[in-house]
């Protein structure tokens, strides 16, 4: 029989590696969190894509603890993470990882923003974790398992009509595409409940796993944004794709419940 652990949940995994991946996870994403709530009093900012687009050294130190955390129990394995640390994978696990999801969250003092951490195989995500300690959040899943928050088994909701659906959302740093973006938006407005704007991919993905959204969907998300969440979604009974269906990518992460999922992908 499965047992929750204080506020840590971990299914009865029939995989070793499974168990393995999703206890490391855990540890590394507390490890990280931890250290992020000790939030500086300036910061230093390195621009990516944009002016409105950057990290601070908090981004950078976070992403050097879990990946150093990470090799340090599997120096075999490979890494994806947002603030440039990459390596081949030689055991056939790869980690993506986004050490401060909701930056601009982070950078004000605002709740949401988290530590994304999952662990992929051949046949695509395996374990889930998304930690957001603003908010004392732990969600995680393996693929084939449950979907948990704080040890509690989560389901997202389903079936919602679009009418009665509250939905989330967020914006991409390139102005010509905000602009795109604003015009879907105007298009939905009128036929939803309502709309949040949360600014953290990672715990929109988890709010639509535990029902605490019915459905979000973003452009210019990148892998790090949704590995993590998209699975602890999926495991939910959420549908997550791109457009027409398709996987999700860089163009579009459209994240709902089944029946929601069909009335909303058309619209975005």
């Amino acid at each position: 029989m499965c047992h929750t652990r204080n506020w840590l949940y971990f299914s009865c995994l029939d995989n070793p590696v499974s168990t393995e991946l999703l206890k490391l996870a855990h540890t590394v994403a507390k490890l990280a969190g931890s250290h992020l709530m000790n939030r500086p009093s300036s910061f230093t900012f390195t621009e990516k894509s944009s002016a409105v687009d950057f990290a601070t050294q908090m981004d950078q130190q976070a992403e050097e603890l879990i990946v150093r955390e990470i090799l340090n129990s599997r120096p075999d394995d490979g890494i994806i993470a947002e603030e440039g640390a990459a390596r081949a994978s030689k055991s056939g696990i790869t980690w993506v990882i986004d050490p401060l999801d909701g930056t601009v969250n982070y950078l004000y003092g605002l709740p949401g923003w988290n530590v994304s951490i999952a662990a992929k195989d051949k046949d695509g995500v395996l374990v889930g974790v998304v930690y957001a300690p603003s908010i004392n959040g732990l969600w995680s899943a393996v693929r084939g398992g449950d979907a948990t928050y704080n040890g509690e088994k989560i389901k997202c909701n389903d079936p919602v009509t679009l009418d009665k659906a509250l939905l989330s959302t967020g914006f991409a740093y390139d102005l010509d595409l905000r602009s795109t973006q604003g015009q879907v938006i105007s298009n939905l407005l009128p036929r939803i409940r309502d709309l949040r704007r949360n600014g953290a991919a990672a715990v929109d993905l988890c709010y639509v796993a535990m029902g605490s959204l019915d459905g979000f969907f973003e452009a210019s998300l990148n892998e790090w944004d949704h590995a993590a969440g998209g699975l602890i979604a999926t495991q939910a009974g959420a549908v997550i794709s791109g457009r027409a269906g398709g996987p999700a990518n860089k163009d579009l992460v459209v994240c709902a419940g089944p029946a929601l999922h069909a009335q909303l992908l058309p619209l975005i």
